[in-house]
């Protein structure tokens, strides 16, 4: 058997039938449920990233899920700020955010890390379509602190916008931006934002795609890597201090589905090759399973 110099060789025949076969009850059972991923910008790595990205969830869709895609995009909006000669603010985590920083986040947001999974995931045929919070009322938001400027809290969640375009079979892409009911704009934090669409659209399944393997019980030891853990045992965790930095949003986000009627949160590391894929496919889990 012959290979091209650097790549991987072809798996055997027999191989390729056992993950195949591997696969077929998990595609089965998972037909037509929505499934809610959300993909951070600390995940948004290389072209060759966001492109195995897209082939994973266009594969999802393939085969009969219901992938929809909410994203982040806070290292951009930090990039394109710092080129721009403005210097990033931050309060308790939070990115303060006036009202030219509100412009970058839209611009950043919905201009250009949308536009660039969108692109990634069509290059496989017309599936993705690109939509704002602000698109017909989707995420519908009111000011958290007017210290913290245009940062916004999520009053509701009308997922009627992306339903339809499930229905179509579409794959609807979100970028985290909401608005009150004046039409003022207002930066969300895109995990808060994807628990409460995942909630909304009652969501089988909702992955957090980040740059960690998953929740660990000890903070400093990659040995204590838990693959599952309940919600009342997260909720203790968070309470010791268990879990720190930005693992906190995560999986406070992760409970908050949970809480709402989702079967099932994940935190997976979205720097391995098809995360995804290993994830819903195979009888290897990865990362962390956070079930009711």
């Amino acid at each position: 058997m012959t290979t091209t110099q650097g790549a991987p060789p072809d798996l055997a025949p027999a191989v390729k039938a056992e993950v195949l076969v591997e696969a077929l009850p998990y595609i089965q059972r998972f037909r037509d449920k929505i499934v809610v991923v959300k993909y951070g910008g600390s995940a948004l790595g290389s072209g060759s990233d966001l492109a195995g990205f897209a082939t994973d969830i266009v594969l999802m869709r393939s085969v009969g899920m219901c992938p929809v895609v909410v994203h982040g995009g806070g290292p951009q909006i930090g990039e394109l700020m710092s080129r721009l000669g403005k210097i990033p603010e931050f309060r308790d985590g939070l990115r303060v955010t006036d009202a030219e920083t509100l412009d970058i986040a839209r611009m950043v947001l919905v201009g250009k890390v949308n536009r660039d999974i969108v692109a990634a995931i069509n290059v496989h045929g017309p599936l993705a379509v690109g939509v704002s919070g602000e698109d017909a009322g989707i995420i519908q938001a009111s000011p958290r602190d007017p210290a913290l400027g245009f940062v916004g809290d999520i009053t509701h969640v009308a997922p009627e916008l992306l339903a339809r375009l499930v229905a179509e079979d579409l794959v609807p892409v979100v970028a985290t931006i909401g608005s009150d009911r004046t039409g003022q704009a207002y930066n969300i934090n895109a995990d808060t934002a994807a628990a409460a669409i995942a909630a909304a659209l009652a969501a089988e399944k909702l992955v957090f795609l980040t740059d960690v393997e998953g929740v660990r019980r000890d903070p400093g030891d990659p040995s204590s890597l838990l693959s599952q853990v309940g919600a009342d045992e997260l909720r203790q965790m968070v309470a010791e201090g268990s879990v720190v930095g930005g693992m906190v949003p995560k999986v406070e986000a992760a409970l908050d589905a949970v809480r709402g009627g989702v079967a099932r949160a994940y935190i997976l590391d979205g720097r391995t090759a098809h995360v995804l894929l290993l994830e819903f496919f195979t009888d290897r889990g990865t990362g962390t399973m956070v079930v009711p």
